[in-house]
């Protein structure tokens, strides 16, 4: 899931052995709204509870030490440019985005944002970063207005490292799933363009060290 901006509690969260949020839990990023949805997200059943902050988590970026307490204290595993490794499964997560109107996380396209896709390490299984990566099909990475807004530095990174699930959100309007031959790319915006509730999580399922889509009645728009 991602981009619930404050909205979790409008979506009915599927049962699973991990749940990840690829960032916007908030609005602004206020002590309060991440409180709320902390207390949420470490409520949810599921064993292993990963995120990461996305543009509007400010608190991530302004006091990292107080919001890494609040994720310690309740269980939650946040990363930012950093690898986990959970029952043989390698995730690399980071909130970093290209650079827009200096939001939280925000990083100008080139040599600048590249130094964070730099840190990815050769093997990572699931890549969970805020904003697409460029060039997506199905419009993953498209605003409406038809621009592709994704990061080109990090479709070189994925090209690299050939993760087997690159997991975002941050375009809203780009909801949906495309898989080439070596990665299946997860747009899991949550809310539309508009903030409204419109989509449901994606479910992955994982089986002798391939993933792929669970295919079910909660699949797509709600």
């Amino acid at each position: 899931i991602s981009d619930t901006h404050n909205k979790h509690r409008k979506f009915e969260i599927p049962e699973g052995d991990f749940i990840i949020h690829c960032g916007d839990v908030s609005g602004r990023g206020y002590t309060d709204e991440i409180e709320v949805f902390l207390d949420w997200f470490a409520d949810l059943p599921h064993k292993h509870k990963i995120m990461i902050p996305g543009n509007h988590d400010f608190l991530f970026e302004k006091d990292f030490t107080k919001a890494k307490n609040m994720v310690d204290s309740r269980g939650i595993i946040c990363l930012i440019d950093e690898f986990i490794e959970i029952g043989g499964i390698k995730f690399w997560g980071s909130p970093i985005s290209p650079w827009f109107y200096n939001w939280a996380f925000n990083r100008y396209r080139g040599s600048e944002i590249e130094q964070h896709w730099n840190k990815i390490p050769e093997e990572v299984d699931v890549l969970i970063t805020h904003g697409p990566p460029a060039y997506m099909e199905n419009g993953l990475s498209m605003i409406l207005e038809g621009e592709d807004v994704g990061c080109e530095d990090l479709y070189k990174a994925i090209k690299r490292i050939n993760p087997k699930i690159n997991a975002f959100g941050h375009i809203h309007e780009g909801y949906g799933t495309y898989q080439d031959d070596k990665t299946l790319y997860i747009n899991c915006s949550l809310l539309d363009r508009n903030y409204v509730p419109r989509n449901k999580p994606v479910e992955v399922r994982y089986s002798r060290g391939e993933f792929s889509l669970y295919k079910s009645d909660s699949e797509g728009e709600l």
